[in-house]
């Protein structure tokens, strides 16, 4: 059986708020709790105005409190941004407050610039190099095999998870015997291969036995296939705008946005979006059942930003309605 879980940037819209960008992850946290979603992540970016989720561990314990049994974690943190001494502070925090309930997602990619790695006061390319020895390093400090303990930290059982768009991740995920969460809702590439290198080269471990996959897919799900197209214009217009280096808020819908677009911009959308499910819920349902086909994915995570926060909780609403008959 297929589980179905949330990744949510909070999105900060046009005209909107911070604090109605929290308003709105909540919203659809619980949304997802309702809607039986195992698991509710956030991601961490920094200084781009459209995002809020950059002080990960805040937003998710923010999370925590308005909901009870859904996981929650993250989808990723960016471990080269970091010390993994931090980390396991920060996430040993939220496993002593919500325990049972914490996943810790981590990624490579720095995604910075040289302003954001002056601002952090790291040489983030170096620090990517140094990846997998963090990653083995913040295992440690949580597991006490380390000569300094983060308290909190020391004992902390949160999930596991590797994340990654290319072979790297998957190659590091099958050696350290972690689940494995594919970033194809944004760059499906190398999505095939990296899921047969992770299922081929696994190495079991005592929190992870067997391969176990995570797929991204973006979901719009409305009454009408034209109305979902509508909602998704919005991401649709995000992602040209960050392709174009013009990055900003994230904008209202615009019928026929994708139409008016040059060709070029339109298979770009196309490339991105070859994990998407949009439509009516049977629609959708179908696309993420060929999806879960071709990838024989365990989890399915969704993704998609809509400027308005009532509209993304009815179409999990919509979309789990049919997925888990």
């Amino acid at each position: 059986m297929t589980d179905f879980s949330v990744l949510d940037l909070v999105p900060v819209r046009e005209g909107g708020t911070l604090g109605e960008a929290f308003d709105a992850v909540t919203m659809l946290a619980q949304t997802a709790e309702k809607a039986g979603c195992k698991r509710f992540w956030v991601a961490e970016h920094h200084a781009m105005a459209g995002i809020a989720g950059g002080a990960t561990a805040v937003v998710l314990a923010h999370i925590g409190n308005a909901t009870s049994t859904i996981r929650i974690g993250s989808g990723g943190i960016m471990l080269p941004n970091h010390t993994p001494f931090q980390i396991a502070e920060q996430f040993g925090t939220l496993d002593a407050l919500f325990p049972g309930r914490i996943d810790l997602g981590l990624g490579r990619a720095p995604g910075a610039g040289p302003e954001l790695q002056r601002a952090l006061r790291k040489d983030l390319h170096r620090a990517a190099e140094m990846f997998p020895q963090d990653v083995v390093e913040l295992m440690a400090l949580m597991a006490g095999e380390t000569a300094i303990h983060p308290t909190p930290g020391l004992g902390a059982q949160p999930e596991f998870w590797m994340l990654g768009s290319s072979l790297f991740g998957a190659q590091l995920a099958a050696k350290l015997g972690l689940p494995y969460a594919f970033a194809s809702h944004f760059a499906p590439d190398h999505l095939d291969g990296a899921l047969e290198l992770y299922r081929r080269d696994f190495q079991p471990s005592e929190a992870c036995p067997a391969p176990h996959v995570m797929a991204a897919m973006n979901l719009f799900v409305a009454d009408t296939e034209d109305e979902a197209e509508y909602l998704a214009s919005s991401q649709l217009q995000a992602f040209v705008a960050l392709r174009t280096g013009t990055p900003g808020k994230l904008p209202p819908p615009v019928r026929g946005y994708r139409a008016s677009l040059p060709p070029q911009a339109q298979a770009m959308l196309a490339h991105i979006g070859q994990a998407s499910a949009i439509g009516t819920p049977e629609q959708a349902a179908r696309a993420v059942r060929a999806f879960v086909q071709r990838t024989g994915a365990d989890e399915i995570v969704f993704g998609g930003s809509m400027f308005d926060p009532a509209a993304r909780c009815r179409a999990l609403e919509l979309a789990m309605d049919v997925l888990t008959d």
